[in-house]
């Protein structure tokens, strides 16, 4: 396996790669990860299973549109594709580093400067992609309030129901949703799509963006998560509204677009967020 791997990125970068080291790295709850080594250059090394490249190619699509914007560090992808067993994604290595409060002012900054590189008349992405390994559909949309009722609440409970999990009437919740957004029209912006603290970090006081599950949307959606498990530093969310203020109703949609993220945690968890996202959808819906 590792020896494809390292042809792939011979071929990729124009460069005879041998692998010397070979590090195991914490590459969360879904993929193995590596950093490998031939002495000289170092890569960042995502595996999965064979049937998971798909999974891998659209993290590509995703981190190719980051970049573009040049707003935000984000690894670069060298090469992605499969073993007789697994599938693959080599990245850019990057070394992280600590942040102090001006690092996060920036980064602040920058998510906001990478917000307002698009303008996009429509809502959604190129392709279906994935949040973890949760089919996320981005079919284009007009309306807002239509692509995250039907896309991305509509979907997770028609994935839940499947489950046997049910938390009611499903185009009942979906009405109730686009009601709650009808009046609500956002930019089109370019969202990283996961965006809590642990596909967030810093190199060499640079902000950097991983694992995104990139579409264009309501740029809310991308601040919402950052306070779902608990906020970044305050000086994040200064650095940010002294770019592009948030709106003063930000706050009445939050919870409902953190809706979505704790949807896909029961499709990846069960049990353990059944009780929660309960009762942040009847407490949505009821509003």
């Amino acid at each position: 396996m590792w020896q494809v791997i390292a042809s792939q990125i011979s071929e990729a970068t124009g460069s005879d790669f041998h692998i010397l080291d070979k590090k195991p790295l914490s590459g969360g709850d879904i993929n193995q990860a590596f950093r490998i080594s031939d002495g000289h250059d170092s890569y960042f090394v995502k595996l999965n299973d064979r049937a998971r490249v798909d999974m891998f190619r659209c993290e590509w699509n995703s981190l190719e549109h980051l970049l573009r914007t040049q707003t935000l560090l984000v690894p670069r992808p060298i090469c992605c594709g499969t073993t007789v067993s697994s599938s693959f994604l080599v990245l850019e290595y990057l070394s992280l580093s600590d942040a102090d409060e001006q690092d996060w002012h920036m980064f602040g900054r920058q998510l906001a400067h990478l917000h307002q590189s698009h303008s996009q008349p429509m809502y959604g992405w190129d392709e279906d992609n994935f949040l973890g390994t949760s089919v996320q559909p981005n079919a284009w949309h007009k309306k807002w309030s239509t692509f995250f009722a039907e896309q991305r609440v509509g979907w997770q409970l028609k994935l839940l129901e499947e489950k046997d999990i049910r938390f009611g009437d499903i185009e009942e919740i979906v009405g109730a949703i686009k009601l709650r957004l009808a009046n609500h029209h956002p930019r089109a912006s370019l969202l990283h799509g996961d965006l809590w603290r642990g596909n967030l970090a810093f190199s060499e006081h640079m902000g950097v963006l991983f694992d995104p599950a990139s579409y264009f949307g309501d740029r809310e959606t991308d601040i919402a998560m950052t306070e779902l498990f608990g906020q970044l530093p305050h000086a994040f969310y200064q650095g940010y509204n002294a770019v592009w203020p948030l709106e003063e109703s930000y706050g009445e949609r939050r919870e409902l677009y953190n809706l979505y993220h704790l949807l896909n945690h029961v499709n990846h968890f069960g049990e353990p967020y059944i009780d929660e996202a309960k009762e942040c959808l009847y407490r949505v819906v009821a509003s």
